[in-house]
Protein backbone atom coordinates (compact mmCIF):
# COMPACT_ATOMS: atom_id res chain seq x y z
CA UNK A 1 0.00 0.00 0.00
CA UNK A 2 0.96 3.66 -0.27
CA UNK A 3 1.68 5.35 3.06
CA UNK A 4 2.22 9.07 3.57
CA UNK A 5 4.36 9.70 6.66
CA UNK A 6 4.45 13.20 8.21
CA UNK A 7 7.30 14.02 10.57
CA UNK A 8 8.30 16.94 12.77
CA UNK A 9 11.87 15.56 12.79
CA UNK A 10 13.93 14.74 9.73
CA UNK A 11 15.12 11.32 10.88
CA UNK A 12 18.32 10.87 8.87
CA UNK A 13 20.81 10.88 10.48
CA UNK A 14 19.02 9.45 13.49
CA UNK A 15 20.83 11.43 16.19
CA UNK A 16 18.18 11.78 18.90
CA UNK A 17 15.48 9.61 20.40
CA UNK A 18 12.60 10.86 18.25
CA UNK A 19 14.64 10.49 15.07
CA UNK A 20 15.76 6.98 15.99
CA UNK A 21 12.16 5.90 16.47
CA UNK A 22 10.96 7.49 13.25
CA UNK A 23 13.87 6.21 11.15
CA UNK A 24 13.40 2.63 12.33
CA UNK A 25 9.63 2.69 11.88
CA UNK A 26 10.13 4.01 8.34
CA UNK A 27 12.54 1.16 7.61
CA UNK A 28 10.06 -1.43 8.85
CA UNK A 29 7.14 0.15 7.00
CA UNK A 30 9.24 0.33 3.84
CA UNK A 31 9.84 -3.43 3.84
CA UNK A 32 6.30 -4.12 2.60
CA UNK A 33 4.87 -0.73 1.60
CA UNK A 34 5.66 2.34 -0.49
CA UNK A 35 6.36 5.21 1.91
CA UNK A 36 6.42 8.90 1.01
CA UNK A 37 7.96 11.17 3.65
CA UNK A 38 7.13 14.84 4.22
CA UNK A 39 9.29 16.22 7.00
CA UNK A 40 10.49 19.40 8.59
CA UNK A 41 14.22 20.06 8.67
CA UNK A 42 16.22 22.29 10.98
CA UNK A 43 18.86 24.51 9.42
CA UNK A 44 21.39 23.81 12.17
CA UNK A 45 21.09 20.02 11.86
CA UNK A 46 22.59 17.72 9.19
CA UNK A 47 20.24 16.07 6.71
CA UNK A 48 21.13 12.77 5.10
CA UNK A 49 18.90 12.84 2.03
CA UNK A 50 20.53 9.72 0.58
CA UNK A 51 19.74 7.81 3.75
CA UNK A 52 16.13 8.90 3.60
CA UNK A 53 15.92 8.07 -0.09
CA UNK A 54 17.14 4.53 0.52
CA UNK A 55 14.13 3.94 2.78
CA UNK A 56 11.35 6.08 1.29
CA UNK A 57 9.95 6.24 -2.24
CA UNK A 58 9.95 10.03 -2.11
CA UNK A 59 11.19 12.64 0.35
CA UNK A 60 10.04 16.26 0.67
CA UNK A 61 11.42 18.66 3.27
CA UNK A 62 10.35 22.07 4.56
CA UNK A 63 12.37 24.32 6.93
CA UNK A 64 11.06 24.24 10.49
CA UNK A 65 9.97 27.46 12.23
CA UNK A 66 11.22 27.12 15.84
CA UNK A 67 8.79 27.89 18.62
CA UNK A 68 9.50 31.28 20.19
CA UNK A 69 7.06 31.87 23.07
CA UNK A 70 7.48 35.67 23.11
CA UNK A 71 6.84 36.20 19.40
CA UNK A 72 3.46 37.71 18.35
CA UNK A 73 2.32 34.49 16.71
CA UNK A 74 2.88 32.55 19.93
CA UNK A 75 1.20 35.22 22.05
CA UNK A 76 -1.96 35.09 19.94
CA UNK A 77 -1.95 31.36 20.64
CA UNK A 78 -3.03 32.19 24.18
CA UNK A 79 -6.50 32.79 22.74
CA UNK A 80 -6.52 29.81 20.37
CA UNK A 81 -8.05 26.37 20.86
CA UNK A 82 -4.75 24.88 19.69
CA UNK A 83 -1.69 24.56 21.94
CA UNK A 84 0.53 27.61 21.49
CA UNK A 85 3.47 25.62 20.18
CA UNK A 86 1.29 23.95 17.54
CA UNK A 87 -0.22 27.21 16.32
CA UNK A 88 3.03 29.20 16.40
CA UNK A 89 4.96 26.65 14.35
CA UNK A 90 2.27 25.95 11.75
CA UNK A 91 3.73 26.14 8.24
CA UNK A 92 1.65 26.95 5.15
CA UNK A 93 4.53 25.61 3.04
CA UNK A 94 4.41 22.27 4.86
CA UNK A 95 0.64 22.04 4.41
CA UNK A 96 1.00 22.77 0.69
CA UNK A 97 3.61 20.02 0.37
CA UNK A 98 1.39 17.55 2.23
CA UNK A 99 -1.62 18.41 0.05
CA UNK A 100 0.52 18.04 -3.07
CA UNK A 101 1.76 14.65 -1.99
CA UNK A 102 -1.79 13.47 -1.22
CA UNK A 103 -2.79 14.39 -4.78
CA UNK A 104 0.27 12.81 -6.40
CA UNK A 105 0.58 9.54 -4.49
CA UNK A 106 -3.07 8.90 -3.51
CA UNK A 107 -2.07 7.29 -0.19
CA UNK A 108 -4.03 4.49 1.40
CA UNK A 109 -2.99 5.73 4.83
CA UNK A 110 -1.49 8.78 6.51
CA UNK A 111 0.74 8.41 9.57
CA UNK A 112 1.30 11.63 11.51
CA UNK A 113 4.24 11.40 13.90
CA UNK A 114 3.63 13.24 17.18
CA UNK A 115 1.17 15.98 18.10
CA UNK A 116 2.92 18.61 15.96
CA UNK A 117 1.64 16.90 12.80
CA UNK A 118 -2.05 16.91 13.74
CA UNK A 119 -2.96 20.18 11.94
CA UNK A 120 -1.70 18.88 8.60
CA UNK A 121 -4.14 15.95 8.44
CA UNK A 122 -7.39 16.95 6.74
CA UNK A 123 -10.63 15.04 7.32
CA UNK A 124 -11.91 15.95 3.86
CA UNK A 125 -9.29 13.73 2.24
CA UNK A 126 -11.28 10.68 3.29
CA UNK A 127 -8.00 8.84 3.96
CA UNK A 128 -7.60 6.85 7.19
CA UNK A 129 -4.91 8.23 9.48
CA UNK A 130 -2.87 7.11 12.49
CA UNK A 131 -1.46 9.52 15.06
CA UNK A 132 1.85 7.91 16.04
CA UNK A 133 3.50 8.40 19.46
CA UNK A 134 1.39 10.77 21.50
CA UNK A 135 3.37 11.95 24.54
CA UNK A 136 1.48 13.75 27.32
CA UNK A 137 3.45 12.81 30.42
CA UNK A 138 5.81 15.78 30.57
CA UNK A 139 3.02 18.35 30.56
CA UNK A 140 0.87 16.27 32.88
CA UNK A 141 3.71 16.01 35.39
CA UNK A 142 4.26 19.77 35.27
CA UNK A 143 0.57 20.22 35.98
CA UNK A 144 0.36 17.65 38.77
CA UNK A 145 3.63 18.69 40.43
CA UNK A 146 2.94 22.46 40.43
CA UNK A 147 3.44 23.91 43.89
CA UNK A 148 2.72 27.64 43.66
CA UNK A 149 -0.67 29.14 42.86
CA UNK A 150 0.70 30.75 39.71
CA UNK A 151 2.25 27.47 38.52
CA UNK A 152 -0.96 25.55 39.24
CA UNK A 153 -2.95 28.10 37.26
CA UNK A 154 -0.51 28.18 34.37
CA UNK A 155 -0.03 24.44 33.96
CA UNK A 156 -3.65 23.68 34.82
CA UNK A 157 -4.90 25.89 32.01
CA UNK A 158 -2.32 24.43 29.59
CA UNK A 159 -3.27 20.86 30.49
CA UNK A 160 -6.99 21.61 30.14
CA UNK A 161 -6.39 23.26 26.78
CA UNK A 162 -4.41 20.28 25.51
CA UNK A 163 -7.10 17.82 26.59
CA UNK A 164 -9.82 19.82 24.84
CA UNK A 165 -7.69 20.12 21.72
CA UNK A 166 -7.08 16.39 21.58
CA UNK A 167 -10.76 15.66 22.17
CA UNK A 168 -11.59 17.84 19.14
CA UNK A 169 -8.91 16.51 16.76
CA UNK A 170 -8.47 12.82 17.62
CA UNK A 171 -11.67 11.86 15.74
CA UNK A 172 -9.68 12.59 12.54
CA UNK A 173 -7.54 9.58 13.38
CA UNK A 174 -8.64 5.96 13.18
CA UNK A 175 -5.89 4.99 15.62
CA UNK A 176 -3.46 6.49 18.08
CA UNK A 177 -0.25 5.00 19.48
CA UNK A 178 1.96 5.62 22.50
CA UNK A 179 5.41 4.37 23.46
CA UNK A 180 4.38 2.85 26.80
CA UNK A 181 1.34 1.48 28.60
CA UNK A 182 1.66 4.31 31.13
CA UNK A 183 1.42 6.85 28.32
CA UNK A 184 -1.56 5.05 26.82
CA UNK A 185 -3.38 5.11 30.15
CA UNK A 186 -2.83 8.87 30.32
CA UNK A 187 -4.30 9.31 26.83
CA UNK A 188 -7.37 7.35 27.90
CA UNK A 189 -7.71 9.56 30.96
CA UNK A 190 -7.20 12.78 29.02
CA UNK A 191 -9.58 11.91 26.15
CA UNK A 192 -12.07 9.37 27.53
CA UNK A 193 -14.43 9.81 24.58
CA UNK A 194 -11.97 8.68 21.90
CA UNK A 195 -13.36 5.68 20.00
CA UNK A 196 -10.46 4.86 17.69
CA UNK A 197 -7.87 2.13 18.17
CA UNK A 198 -5.30 2.71 20.91
CA UNK A 199 -2.07 0.75 20.90
CA UNK A 200 1.38 0.62 22.46
CA UNK A 201 4.33 0.68 20.07
CA UNK A 202 7.35 0.78 22.38
CA UNK A 203 10.73 2.07 21.38
CA UNK A 204 13.13 -0.50 20.07
CA UNK A 205 16.73 -1.09 19.12
CA UNK A 206 18.46 -2.38 16.00
CA UNK A 207 20.37 -5.27 17.56
CA UNK A 208 22.45 -5.86 14.45
CA UNK A 209 23.69 -2.26 14.65
CA UNK A 210 25.05 -2.89 18.18
CA UNK A 211 26.63 -6.28 17.56
CA UNK A 212 30.26 -5.14 17.06
CA UNK A 213 33.10 -5.52 19.59
CA UNK A 214 34.25 -2.14 20.90
CA UNK A 215 37.00 -3.42 23.15
CA UNK A 216 37.28 -3.71 26.96
CA UNK A 217 35.39 -1.44 29.31
CA UNK A 218 37.00 1.24 31.46
CA UNK A 219 36.51 0.19 35.12
CA UNK A 220 36.00 3.69 36.55
CA UNK A 221 33.63 5.16 33.96
CA UNK A 222 29.97 6.17 34.15
CA UNK A 223 27.95 7.40 31.20
CA UNK A 224 24.65 9.21 30.72
CA UNK A 225 23.39 9.18 27.15
CA UNK A 226 21.20 12.18 26.32
CA UNK A 227 21.40 15.81 25.32
CA UNK A 228 20.78 18.27 28.15
CA UNK A 229 18.86 20.47 25.71
CA UNK A 230 15.90 18.22 26.67
CA UNK A 231 14.57 19.24 30.09
CA UNK A 232 14.20 15.68 31.43
CA UNK A 233 17.83 14.90 30.58
CA UNK A 234 19.00 18.17 32.10
CA UNK A 235 17.20 17.39 35.36
CA UNK A 236 18.64 13.85 35.43
CA UNK A 237 22.21 15.03 34.85
CA UNK A 238 21.96 17.74 37.50
CA UNK A 239 20.44 15.26 39.97
CA UNK A 240 23.17 12.68 39.42
CA UNK A 241 26.09 15.12 39.36
CA UNK A 242 25.06 17.05 42.48
CA UNK A 243 23.26 14.50 44.67
CA UNK A 244 24.66 11.10 43.69
CA UNK A 245 28.12 11.40 42.15
CA UNK A 246 29.85 12.79 45.30
CA UNK A 247 29.02 9.62 47.27
CA UNK A 248 30.18 7.45 44.35
CA UNK A 249 33.49 9.31 44.15
CA UNK A 250 33.95 8.92 47.87
CA UNK A 251 34.00 5.16 47.31
CA UNK A 252 35.66 5.16 43.87
CA UNK A 253 37.78 8.36 43.86
CA UNK A 254 38.88 8.35 40.21
CA UNK A 255 35.48 7.64 38.68
CA UNK A 256 34.53 9.81 35.67
CA UNK A 257 30.94 10.73 34.69
CA UNK A 258 30.50 11.50 30.98
CA UNK A 259 27.35 13.09 29.55
CA UNK A 260 26.82 12.70 25.82
CA UNK A 261 24.84 14.83 23.37
CA UNK A 262 24.60 18.46 22.43
CA UNK A 263 24.56 21.07 25.19
CA UNK A 264 23.21 23.81 22.89
CA UNK A 265 22.74 27.02 24.83
CA UNK A 266 22.29 25.22 28.16
CA UNK A 267 24.76 26.54 30.77
CA UNK A 268 26.81 23.56 31.94
CA UNK A 269 29.96 25.29 33.22
CA UNK A 270 29.00 24.87 36.88
CA UNK A 271 28.38 21.15 36.47
CA UNK A 272 31.49 20.66 34.34
CA UNK A 273 33.55 22.31 37.06
CA UNK A 274 32.66 19.48 39.43
CA UNK A 275 35.27 16.79 39.89
CA UNK A 276 34.75 13.89 37.52
CA UNK A 277 32.06 15.47 35.31
CA UNK A 278 32.61 15.72 31.56
CA UNK A 279 30.37 16.70 28.63
CA UNK A 280 31.40 14.96 25.43
CA UNK A 281 29.24 17.04 23.09
CA UNK A 282 27.52 15.48 20.10
CA UNK A 283 29.07 12.20 18.99
CA UNK A 284 28.66 10.79 15.48
CA UNK A 285 28.71 7.30 16.97
CA UNK A 286 27.84 6.77 20.61
CA UNK A 287 28.36 3.00 20.62
CA UNK A 288 32.09 2.92 21.54
CA UNK A 289 31.60 5.19 24.55
CA UNK A 290 28.57 3.24 25.80
CA UNK A 291 30.27 -0.11 25.32
CA UNK A 292 33.46 0.98 27.09
CA UNK A 293 31.66 2.45 30.11
CA UNK A 294 31.51 0.43 33.30
CA UNK A 295 27.92 1.47 33.97
CA UNK A 296 25.19 3.46 32.24
CA UNK A 297 23.01 5.56 34.56
CA UNK A 298 19.46 6.73 33.86
CA UNK A 299 18.43 8.82 36.89
CA UNK A 300 15.36 10.30 35.17
CA UNK A 301 12.70 11.85 37.38
CA UNK A 302 10.39 13.42 34.76
CA UNK A 303 9.30 12.76 31.18
CA UNK A 304 7.40 10.10 29.26
CA UNK A 305 7.93 7.43 26.64
CA UNK A 306 10.32 4.50 26.82
CA UNK A 307 14.07 4.80 27.15
CA UNK A 308 16.12 4.28 24.04
CA UNK A 309 19.24 4.93 26.14
CA UNK A 310 18.40 1.87 28.24
CA UNK A 311 17.87 -0.32 25.17
CA UNK A 312 21.12 0.87 23.55
CA UNK A 313 23.15 0.18 26.69
CA UNK A 314 21.57 -3.24 27.12
CA UNK A 315 22.25 -4.16 23.48
CA UNK A 316 25.95 -3.43 24.09
CA UNK A 317 26.06 -5.37 27.34
CA UNK A 318 26.65 -2.27 29.47
CA UNK A 319 24.83 -2.64 32.82
CA UNK A 320 22.27 -0.02 33.74
CA UNK A 321 21.29 1.62 37.01
CA UNK A 322 18.03 3.55 36.67
CA UNK A 323 15.17 5.08 38.56
CA UNK A 324 11.74 3.53 38.04
CA UNK A 325 10.99 6.49 35.78
CA UNK A 326 14.21 5.79 33.87
CA UNK A 327 13.16 2.20 33.20
CA UNK A 328 9.50 3.00 32.51
CA UNK A 329 7.96 1.07 29.67
CA UNK A 330 10.77 -1.50 29.50
CA UNK A 331 10.06 -5.00 30.81
CA UNK A 332 13.37 -5.65 32.56
CA UNK A 333 13.63 -7.53 35.86
CA UNK A 334 15.25 -5.62 38.72
CA UNK A 335 18.42 -7.21 40.16
CA UNK A 336 18.63 -9.53 37.15
CA UNK A 337 18.60 -7.30 34.04
CA UNK A 338 18.94 -3.88 35.69
CA UNK A 339 19.41 -2.20 39.08
CA UNK A 340 16.58 0.13 40.15
CA UNK A 341 16.86 2.90 42.77
CA UNK A 342 14.82 6.08 43.23
CA UNK A 343 16.50 7.47 46.35
CA UNK A 344 19.80 9.30 45.76
CA UNK A 345 21.59 7.29 48.46
CA UNK A 346 20.33 3.96 47.11
CA UNK A 347 21.16 5.00 43.56
CA UNK A 348 24.72 5.78 44.54
CA UNK A 349 25.08 2.45 46.33
CA UNK A 350 23.81 0.61 43.25
CA UNK A 351 26.35 2.37 41.02
CA UNK A 352 29.15 1.54 43.49
CA UNK A 353 28.08 -2.13 43.45
CA UNK A 354 28.56 -2.30 39.70
CA UNK A 355 31.83 -0.36 39.71
CA UNK A 356 33.41 -2.53 42.41
CA UNK A 357 32.06 -5.97 41.47
CA UNK A 358 33.18 -7.14 37.98
CA UNK A 359 31.19 -10.37 38.30
CA UNK A 360 27.99 -8.42 38.97
CA UNK A 361 28.74 -6.14 36.05
CA UNK A 362 29.20 -9.11 33.72
CA UNK A 363 26.04 -10.85 34.93
CA UNK A 364 23.88 -7.73 34.59
CA UNK A 365 25.25 -6.98 31.13
CA UNK A 366 24.64 -10.49 29.80
CA UNK A 367 21.17 -10.69 31.27
CA UNK A 368 20.26 -7.29 29.81
CA UNK A 369 21.46 -8.42 26.37
CA UNK A 370 19.14 -11.41 26.59
CA UNK A 371 16.22 -9.30 27.81
CA UNK A 372 16.61 -6.64 25.12
CA UNK A 373 16.19 -9.18 22.29
CA UNK A 374 12.41 -8.77 22.42
CA UNK A 375 12.84 -5.05 21.67
CA UNK A 376 14.49 -5.49 18.29
CA UNK A 377 12.77 -3.15 15.83
CA UNK A 378 11.76 -6.05 13.60
CA UNK A 379 9.57 -7.30 16.47
CA UNK A 380 8.47 -3.97 17.93
CA UNK A 381 7.29 -2.58 14.58
CA UNK A 382 4.99 -5.56 14.05
CA UNK A 383 2.55 -3.89 16.43
CA UNK A 384 2.39 -0.81 14.21
CA UNK A 385 2.24 -2.91 11.03
CA UNK A 386 -0.77 -4.84 12.36
CA UNK A 387 -2.46 -1.56 13.26
CA UNK A 388 -1.77 -0.24 9.74
CA UNK A 389 -3.47 -3.30 8.21
CA UNK A 390 -6.46 -2.99 10.55
CA UNK A 391 -7.01 0.71 9.91
CA UNK A 392 -6.71 0.42 6.13
CA UNK A 393 -9.00 -2.62 6.02
CA UNK A 394 -11.63 -0.81 8.10
CA UNK A 395 -11.30 2.26 5.88
CA UNK A 396 -11.84 0.14 2.77
CA UNK A 397 -14.96 -1.45 4.27
CA UNK A 398 -16.33 1.96 5.22
CA UNK A 399 -15.81 3.28 1.69
CA UNK A 400 -17.49 0.23 0.16
CA UNK A 401 -20.44 0.58 2.53
CA UNK A 402 -20.72 4.24 1.57
CA UNK A 403 -20.68 3.41 -2.13
CA UNK A 404 -23.46 0.83 -1.68
CA UNK A 405 -25.61 3.38 0.13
Amino acid sequence: MNILFLSRWFPFPANNGSKLRIANLLRQLGRNHQVDLVSFTAREEPSDMDGAGSVCRSVAVVPYLPYQPNQPRALTGLFSMEPRSVQATFSDAFQMEVDRRVTLSEPDLVIASQIDMIPYVRSRWGIPAILEEVELTTLYEQHSAARTSLARLRYGLTWTKLRRYLASVLPRFAACTAASSQELALIREAVPGYRGHLGVVPNGVDLHHYAADYGPYQPESIVYSGAVTYAANRDAVDYFATQILPSVRAAVPNVAFTVTGSTGNVPVAALEAQAGVRFSGYLDDIRPLLAQSAVSVIPLRIGGGTRLKLLESAALGTPVVATRKGAEGIDFVAERDILIADDAVDFGRAVIRVLTDPALRTALGRSAQNAVARYDWTQVAEQLLRLVDTVVAEGSRSRLAGERV
